[in-house]
């Protein structure tokens, strides 16, 4: 894909009124294998087609980071589980009922189907519902799973402003949805449900113990 200068990259998206075309020319690059830097809930994420093992090895290059790390994921609904996961716990659905759309990234057994490199050979996935409106749009636009990894080189912290995000990532990407300061933070929680009970990996925006407390009211009702 053709590099242009930086500033032509960048779009000035306002979240609360949505353009379509906006949506409609990330969600064409992204299909078309590129790479972008949209706005998610709290930081900047690189979008890529999650299915496309040339794009997400872009992300891998772009971010430095270990292929032995897994890439997060967001899908637009959660009828899209089956196509991404071996089995969804009971666990994993109190999680989903009480927080997504939100910033709860659940650790799933991955599907087959896939690519390899998205999922480190962990065979594990990490998918979220995303609750902030651009990142919902260009979802729903791509109709598959985008990665969401936070634009940042690997070991640096996630940022929350697009003017804060390093040089060379934004000189690599082939778009960038600048949607102006985000609420910032350690990004989303990260669970894992592939263990019981499940292990809270990353503690972010979401308290280990609000989790940990719809799990065990599920437990109760059930």
């Amino acid at each position: 894909m053709i590099k242009r200068p930086e500033s032509s990259k960048i779009i000035h998206v306002d979240s609360l009124h949505l353009r379509h075309n906006q949506i409609l020319m990330a969600s064409g690059l992204i299909r078309g294998g590129g790479v972008i830097v949209f706005p998610t809930q709290y930081l900047y994420g690189l979008g890529a087609d999650a299915m496309n093992p040339q794009a997400v090895d872009r992300i891998f290059e772009i971010k430095e980071r270990t292929h032995r790390k897994p890439i997060l994921v967001l899908i637009q609904r959660q009828d899209d589980l089956s196509r991404f996961v071996r089995h969804v716990p009971s666990t994993a659905e109190s999680i989903m009922n009480t927080f997504w759309p939100g910033a709860v990234t659940i650790v799933f057994e991955a599907a087959d189907a896939l690519p390899a490199n998205l999922t480190a050979g962990t065979h594990k996935i990490g998918l979220r519902m995303p609750r902030h409106p651009v990142a919902s749009a260009l979802t729903k636009a791509v109709g598959g799973p985008v990665t969401a990894t936070s634009a940042n080189v690997a070991g640096d912290s996630g940022c929350s402003r697009v003017s804060d995000i390093a040089r060379g990532i934004r000189e690599q990407v082939d778009l960038i949805l600048d949607a102006g300061a985000l609420k910032g933070g350690l990004g989303s929680t990260v669970v894992d449900v592939t263990v019981d009970p499940p292990n809270i990996i990353r503690e972010g925006a979401v308290p280990s113990k609000d989790i940990l407390s719809a799990i065990r009211i599920r437990k109760v009702r059930s």
